[in-house]
C-alpha cells in the first residue's frame, strides 16, 4: 500500500511536472520577445506587399494620358491644315504649322488643368512642358510620318475623303505607339505622373 501510494504520488508529481512544463512552454509563446517577433514578421510581409505595388501603372492610366495629348494634337493639326490650305501654303509649311499648333494645344490643355488646382502660371507651365513634350513629340513623329508615307495624303484637300481618312488613321496609329511611352514615363514618376500630383 505504501508502495502504491508512493507510486501514485510519483505519478501525480510527474503529471504535475509535465503540466508545469507545458504551461511554461505556452507562457513562453506569450513572452514580449516572441510576440514582438510575430509582429515583426507580419510587418515585413506588409512592407513587401507595399514595395511590390510601388511603380505599378495600368494601361488605362497610360491610355488616358495619351488621349489627353491626342486631343490637343488633333485640334492643332486640323486647325493647322485648315489655315494652311485656306492660305494656299505648300505641304511643308502647312505641316510645320500643324505641328506647332499641336504642341500649343497639347500644352494648353495640360496647363489649363494644372491652373485649376491653384498652381501659379510659371510652375504650371514647367509641369506642362515636362509632362507633354516627349509624348507630343512621339505622337507628331508617328502621325506625320504616316501621312507623309501615305500615297496622295499630302496633296489631299479638306474636301477629300482621303485627307480625313488618312488623318484619322494616322492619329490612331500615333495613339497606339505613344501609349507605351506614357506608361513607361508614368511608372518612373515622370510625364503625366507629375500632373496627377496636382490633382490630389
Amino acid at each position: 500500500m505504501q508502495h502504491d501510494t508512493h507510486h501514485g504520488q510519483h505519478g501525480q508529481h510527474g503529471r504535475h511536472g509535465h503540466d508545469a512544463d507545458h504551461a511554461a512552454h505556452v507562457d513562453h509563446s506569450t513572452q514580449p520577445d516572441h510576440a514582438g517577433h510575430s509582429v515583426h514578421t507580419d510587418h515585413s510581409n506588409h512592407a513587401g506587399h507595399s514595395t511590390h505595388s510601388v511603380g505599378k501603372v495600368g494601361w488605362a492610366m497610360a491610355a488616358r494620358a495619351t488621349l489627353h495629348c491626342l486631343t490637343g494634337c488633333a485640334i492643332g493639326e486640323i486647325l493647322g491644315m485648315v489655315i494652311g490650305t485656306a492660305l494656299g501654303w505648300g505641304n511643308m509649311a502647312t505641316m510645320a504649322l500643324a505641328i506647332v499648333l499641336a504642341f500649343f494645344f497639347g500644352y494648353t490643355l495640360t496647363l489649363r488643368s494644372i491652373l485649376k488646382a491653384g498652381v501659379d502660371f510659371g510652375t504650371a507651365l514647367r509641369v506642362a512642358f515636362a509632362a507633354d513634350t516627349l509624348s507630343i513629340a512621339v505622337m507628331e513623329l508617328i502621325d506625320n510620318g504616316v501621312i507623309a508615307l501615305w500615297p496622295g495624303a499630302m496633296d489631299a484637300t479638306l474636301a477629300d475623303t482621303l485627307f480625313w481618312g488618312a488623318l484619322a488613321i494616322s492619329l490612331a496609329v500615333a495613339f497606339v505607339a505613344t501609349t507605351p511611352v506614357n506608361k513607361w514615363m508614368i511608372g518612373r514618376g515622370k510625364g503625366h505622373a507629375v500632373v496627377h500630383q496636382y490633382h490630389h
